[in-house]
């Protein structure tokens, strides 16, 4: 199947990328390689985003359309926490940031395995409001797109 007919939430394995050799490197020296697993994070008509080796890239749907993948089977739905709503309970999966952001992001409670459910939702949708660790926390949306969870509940 192409990229570019993937699901939101799904890993895929990169099996062919059939394109000029100047995109094939470009995408090459992005992570996106035959063998590698990509994370679809958000897609819409023009393109979409996706996470692999831990960053975000965003693609066009025209070069979407040049890669085949296969779906990885995985027993676990996993999106961003900006792509929630109010009330689910989730677990964090990965801080998908880098640097400074990945640092702050950690400093606020958000680590692997730990428990966090949305509780409020600007009128935009920016910012929200999450319950984490027994405190309310409050980040911009951007901040939450790195945020990647588990969803299916807190209980382990």
């Amino acid at each position: 199947m192409k990229m570019a007919q993937t699901q939101v939430s799904y890993t895929y394995c990169i099996e062919a990328i059939d394109t000029t050799k100047q995109v094939a490197t470009h995408l090459n020296n992005l992570g996106l390689r035959i063998g590698t697993d990509v994370l679809i994070v958000e897609k819409n008509r023009q393109g979409g985003i996706l996470l692999c080796q831990d960053h975000r890239i965003a693609l066009d749907e025209s070069v979407m359309q040049k890669i085949d993948v296969v779906l990885v089977t995985q027993h676990k739905q996993i999106t961003s926490l900006d792509q929630l709503q109010i009330g689910e309970e989730v677990r964090v999966a990965k801080i998908a940031a880098m640097g400074a952001l990945r640092r702050r992001l950690m400093d606020m409670g958000l680590t692997k395995n730990v428990a966090v459910k949305i509780v409020k939702l600007a009128p935009l949708g920016d910012p929200i409001e999450i319950q984490v660790r027994g405190y309310a926390l409050s980040l911009r949306k951007e901040e939450a797109a790195h945020v990647l969870v588990e969803k299916g509940g807190p209980e382990r």
